[in-house]
């Protein structure tokens, strides 16, 4: 993987290429206006803001009618597509399409947020952090106060404090939040993920990765009055586009021992687990159909995951990567000892961060396997957070845990009480390896090894634990919830005995994060923002945060091992590569329209807009903010984006806004839909 080229390298600037995943308040318009000639003005951009969506559970979305369509991709609402399936109506294998309103199905455990407002709170958060001797407790309890403040009590506003600069800025973040959203079609798996894992993260592609949902209120439709209307040409080679969305994290602002933390530990601990878990369930796979189908969502995750992850850690490890970050590292260090008022006040983040993450990494394998673990069950992960809440829910909003906040209760509720199938045979397979994972990590000797296990196996224990739960049942799961520590202490289900006995070590471990280790990032991540400030000034973007940023580029192809790869492919692509064997298998659908289908309709295109993992289901669209295309990957080159941004091979790859109403209307026979897009 080539080189990639620091943010830190080049702070002074603006921007350099077309490199920046920027907050909607402070986006680079004069440098947009002085390259491409194009006024991005505050209209356009609030305009843009509000046609645009998230989806709570880790992807983006975009408003594409006036009545609450919704565009996203098929692996953003292959869960709820996933939950509507059954053993003798496979959906994600053979598609859906509502052929009228009333068809319309609704998800069970999808939210649907809307950014409303940004205001800036930082004065008002430093003021309660100033003189702060635990800084960590303070920052929440001013965070949970604001986002209390803003929300008035209201379900269907969800509130968010967002740290921008690792703690340079705090915004609040004020959201129209949805959770009446409803299937409207779906494409077959086959097709969304045409290519398989081979393709993934990679270019020429040839997917049609996407879904359609609606969000209604009061049981109709929801009215948009913004919303993005379509391009009658769609993405054209060298044009310029614009990706809004809600990038999920970057590390480009990281210090060097936080980079090494990630490098060494964090993200070598992951790529083993994933490594082990897709081989865990592609073997439960092959004990038969219904196997596969149950557990596809899970193997795409775990291996998109796995990829994704991989290709960040290589760029990582590149040979000079981190000796060019120490490099930048000592001149801004040096620039803030070399003043005293700078370096009283910045001067001892770096050596904080060195410290306390040396000391993390003792317990950061202990804390992962037991205090952010869910075992891979739905139901464990109801256990506890049911037993978790009998705790939190009564104490003041400013003292619970983060996600036991007002502004975090709803979507928790709506995943409680979601009626989504749950089964039996892929919940004790998971938490089997989830157990056998804790007793390996933690040792058979460990005091919560001994107490949870006793001397029953995993897989025998799993079993118990599932056959017997009665958290299957809603009025179960709602009779704890209300019933609060009372019904928690009284209930001799075997999960919820089980999250009891996990809870006491888990807790602590919890507390011991809070307070021992992230209260001291927190401020130390604070101090190196300011800094920087104080030396590059605050022209510039700050790391992905999952909130809603806008990047700028143009739609380009590139070299790749001495070869040029043009940025556009064509639906006629997409049958040549067609073998009739998964995963370059087209369905059946596309096979029997192949005569009605236009085949030089363009299929996918690549751009230099500056995206990564929770882009996916993004809007791609022109200085007129019409839809030219649908954000579904990156190519392998921009795996390393977490860390840096390289002009010259980094490329997001879209579906193109043609292929879709192509395959709409002459693949599915979706009109409903068609018109609806195309409507003015």
């Amino acid at each position: 993987m080539k080189k990639i080229f620091l943010l830190a390298t080049i702070v002074a600037s603006v921007a350099i290429a077309d490199e920046g995943m920027w907050a909607l308040n402070n986006f680079p318009s004069a440098a947009v206006k002085q390259k491409y000639n194009f006024d991005v003005t505050k209209d356009w951009l609030n305009h843009v803001q509000l046609s645009s969506a998230r989806l709570a559970g880790g992807c983006s979305a975009s408003f594409v009618s006036k009545n609450g369509l919704v565009m996203t991709n098929h692996h953003c609402a292959e869960s709820c597509i996933e939950q509507l399936s059954s053993a003798s109506k496979d959906f994600v294998a053979s598609g859906f399409y509502a052929k009228s309103a009333g068809d319309e199905v609704k998800c069970p455990e999808i939210e649907i947020n809307k950014l409303a407002e940004i205001t800036d709170v930082t004065a008002r958060v430093r003021a309660a952090t100033k003189n702060s001797k635990d800084f960590g407790q303070d920052l929440k309890i001013i965070s949970t106060t604001i986002e209390k403040e803003c929300a008035k009590d209201s379900d269907k506003v969800r509130c968010d404090i967002v740290n921008l600069y690792h703690g340079g800025q705090y915004h609040l973040y004020r959201y129209e939040r949805y959770q009446d959203v409803r299937l409207v079609f779906a494409p077959e798996f086959s097709i969304a993920f045409f290519g398989g894992d081979p393709d993934n993260f990679n270019f020429p592609r040839f997917d049609l990765d996407v879904s359609f949902l609606r969000v209604y209120e009061g049981n109709k439709p929801l009215e948009t009055k913004d919303y993005f209307k379509w391009s009658d040409k769609g993405a054209i080679d060298g044009e310029l586009s614009f990706v809004t969305g809600n990038p999920g994290s970057t590390s480009r602002l990281l210090t060097v021992a936080q980079l090494e933390f990630v490098r060494d530990q964090a993200m070598v601990v992951t790529l083993l687990d994933m490594a082990e878990q897709r081989g865990y369930i592609t073997e439960f796979q092959n004990r038969g159909e219904e196997q596969r189908r149950i557990s596809g969502g899970q193997l795409f995750g775990v291996e998109n995951s796995l990829k994704a992850l991989k290709g960040r850690w290589q760029s990582l490890v590149s040979s000079d990567f981190v000796s060019k970050r120490k490099l930048e590292e000592k001149k801004l260090r040096a620039k803030i000892d070399s003043n005293p008022k700078w370096k009283k006040m910045y001067g001892s983040a770096w050596t904080d961060l060195e410290k306390i993450y040396a000391d993390y990494k003792n317990v950061y394998r202990e804390m992962d396997i037991v205090e952010r673990n869910s075992f891979g069950s739905r139901l464990v992960s109801l256990a506890r957070g049911f037993v978790r809440a009998a705790d939190e829910f009564p104490k003041k909003n400013e003292l619970r845990l983060r996600e036991f906040t007002d502004s975090r209760r709803p979507q928790m509720m709506q995943r409680w009480l979601s009626p989504a199938p749950i089964y039996d045979e892929f919940e004790i397979a998971m938490l089997t390896y989830h157990l056998t994972k804790m007793r390996e990590v933690l040792g058979p000797d460990h005091p919560l090894v001994k107490s949870v296990l006793k001397s029953r196996s995993p897989a025998a224990y799993a079993a118990e634990l599932i056959k017997n739960t009665g958290l299957k049942n809603l009025k179960n799961r709602e009779a704890l919830i209300n019933g609060g520590k009372e019904a928690i202490e009284k209930s001799q289900d075997p999960l919820i005995l089980f999250a009891r006995a996990m809870e006491p070590e888990a807790y602590r471990l919890r507390k011991l994060y809070e307070d021992k280790y992230e209260s001291v990032m927190q401020k130390a991540e604070e101090k190196v923002a300011q800094a920087q400030f104080a030396v590059y000034g605050d022209k510039r973007y700050p790391d992905a945060t999952f909130t809603m940023r806008i990047s700028y580029g143009t739609v380009k192809g590139y070299e790749d091992k001495g070869k040029f790869v043009p940025p556009i492919t064509t639906i006629a692509g997409a049958y040549e590569r067609n073998t009739g064997s998964n995963p370059f298998a087209l369905p059946g659908s596309w096979m029997k329209a192949k005569n009605k289908v236009n085949m030089q309709t363009p299929m996918n295109f690549c751009s230099t807009n500056d995206i990564i993992g929770g882009n996916s289901g993004s809007p791609v669209i022109n200085k007129e903010a019409e839809i030219i295309g649908l954000i579904f990957d990156g190519n392998i080159y921009s795996l390393g984006g977490a860390f840096g941004y390289d002009p010259s091979q980094n490329r997001a790859v879209a579906v193109h806004s043609s292929a879709l109403l192509e395959a709409l209307k002459n693949v599915y026979g979706a009109g409903r839909i068609v018109d609806e897009i195309k409507s003015p």
